[in-house]
Parts: C-alpha cells; sequence; structure tokens
C-alpha cells in the first residue's frame, strides 16, 4: 500500500472542502505521508481569516479553520498555487504561516509518481 497522498482542493464552499479535510486527517491517521494542494478559489482557504469565519455545517460546530487547525497538527502540509494566489489573494492579504508554495507541476508530478496518490476535490 502507497503510503503518500496528494489531496488537490479547488472547492470554495465550506460544506464542499471540510470532506477533502476529513479524508487528510484519516490518511494521517493511517501513518501516511499528506499534502493538501489548494488551487483556484480554494487558495482563499489559507488566507488569514477566512477560514475562520466558515463553517461547513448550519449548527456551526466546527469552523473549516478548525478542521485546518487539527490537519496542519496532524502533519498534513498545505500549498497555495501560484497562479491561484495571484488571482485570488490580495497584496494586503497574508496566508496561514504554515501555507507553502507549489505550482500546478507540482501536483501534476505527484499524479504521474507511482509512490503517491492523488485525490481531486
Amino acid at each position: 500500500m502507497t503510503e503518500r497522498l496528494a489531496l488537490l482542493i479547488t472547492a470554495a464552499q465550506p460544506e464542499q472542502v471540510v470532506t477533502p479535510l476529513v479524508h487528510a486527517l484519516a490518511a494521517r491517521a493511517l501513518d501516511a505521508e499528506v499534502e493538501i494542494h489548494f488551487a483556484g478559489p480554494a487558495v482563499r482557504w489559507l488566507v488569514a481569516g477566512v477560514a475562520e469565519a466558515a463553517w461547513p455545517t448550519p449548527a456551526r460546530e466546527k469552523s473549516i479553520a478548525a478542521f485546518l487547525d487539527e490537519a496542519a497538527a496532524a502533519g498534513v502540509r498545505f500549498y497555495a498555487c501560484g497562479m491561484a494566489r495571484a488571482a485570488w489573494v490580495g497584496a494586503e492579504e497574508t496566508l496561514r504561516a504554515d501555507a507553502g508554495a507549489a505550482g500546478a507541476t507540482a501536483f501534476v508530478a505527484r499524479t504521474l509518481d507511482p509512490a503517491w496518490r492523488t485525490l481531486v476535490y
């Protein structure tokens, strides 16, 4: 079984982004190396303050930020697409301190590498 998982998130709606975050946590619980690539409007989840104000359910029991923090604490690595950042993140905005940078080529390389499995959301 492969022990490396890369997820690509393009979802901009809170109810759509929570599933890949839960999947990332599940993979970490199985001791897999996990990274999440945020592309398109999903890069906004990495902008300071955005995820803190978003809730995936009407009950508002856990914010998107709480899911991100839990994933980060579990060892999931976050990557912002450079093109998405240029299009969706303002010059005055900052990303989470734990967000790295990786473009489309980095995720495509993961899909071509037999040591990695990939999921797209």
